[in-house]
């Protein structure tokens, strides 16, 4: 087992590190990242220094191993605790911590006073053609949101507001691909969809409940899906369907992991990712 594990992990990384590059790349071709702590790179408190919070290039997510394989200028805005509703807007009530949080006290990857919607479609007017690749994953947050107003997911609460959530999640999702593709930009754009934290029968329910928003939303915009729920399953179901006991989620000191991927776990996203751009090619 452990040698089919190094084995996968190889080719995984051999991936992000061996795509050619785009045939008109050259020193103003961009990549577009947006989304929310997975596509930021965060990492938990437990196990990273606070001094560390204060420069973002600490962070190391898909979204730099994509930019890097591809020979792409990187631009991931990206934030953690992005929700669908905050995206659009920093005033919704639909944020679980970036508005409210992490962008009141420490730096983004890239400087912005707007919303990331606002941010993207600036950026793209202003680069239409030379931006190569958008790459998007988003809505566990308007989950989690649900979750804390609530107090749990196993709440009478959680259970009666989450199909609202989920509606409200597919709707945002497809006015950001309108607002995207109205710029005029024509080239790829690929949304990461969320991998399981365990691969049994709950973990996919919970992992499609998430995932369904993204793809249907993504149909009508000429989206490509990267499975991230695809990229995790192989190395998990090899340990028991534990993302943990894999390595692909961060571990905690006190026991168990986090729900963010580690370096493996984002070297195999940034494989689905590139997996996608190269489909049809």
């Amino acid at each position: 087992m452990k040698r089919v594990l190094v084995v996968i992990a190889a080719l995984a990384l051999s991936l992000v590190t061996s795509v050619p590059a785009f045939a008109e790349e050259d020193e103003s071709s961009y990549y577009l990242g947006l989304g929310d702590s997975v596509a930021f790179g965060y990492t938990p408190r437990q196990v990273t220094p606070p001094s560390n919070y204060l420069n973002a290039a600490n962070f190391v997510g898909y979204p730099e191993m994509v930019a890097k394989a591809l020979e792409l200028t990187d631009n991931n805005a990206s934030c953690s605790g992005e929700a669908t509703g905050g995206f659009i807007s920093r005033t919704s009530s639909n944020d679980n911590g970036c508005q409210t949080g992490y962008r009141l006290v420490y730096p983004l990857h890239v400087a912005y006073s707007t919303s990331q919607l606002d941010y993207a479609v600036a950026f793209l007017n202003a680069h239409r053609h030379s931006t190569k690749l958008v790459t998007i994953n988003l809505g566990a947050n308007d989950v989690f949101h649900l979750q804390t107003i609530c107090g749990g997911a196993a709440t009478a609460c959680f259970v009666a507001g989450l199909p609202a959530v989920i509606a409200t999640m597919q709707a945002n999702l497809g006015q950001i691909f309108a607002a995207l593709r109205a710029t005029g930009y024509k080239h790829k754009i690929v949304a990461l969809t969320y991998y399981a934290l365990v691969y049994d029968l709950a973990g996919a329910q919970g992992a499609a409940l998430l995932n369904t928003p993204m793809i249907n939303a993504a149909g009508p915009y000429n989206v490509r899906i990267a499975s991230g729920f695809d990229a995790f399953k192989p190395l998990a179901l090899l340990h028991g369907g534990s993302s943990c006991a894999a390595g692909l989620i961060i571990a905690l000191p006190a026991g168990g992991c986090d729900v963010h991927p580690t370096p493996l776990g984002h070297a195999l996203l940034a494989a689905a990712v590139l997996h996608a751009v190269g489909e049809d090619d």
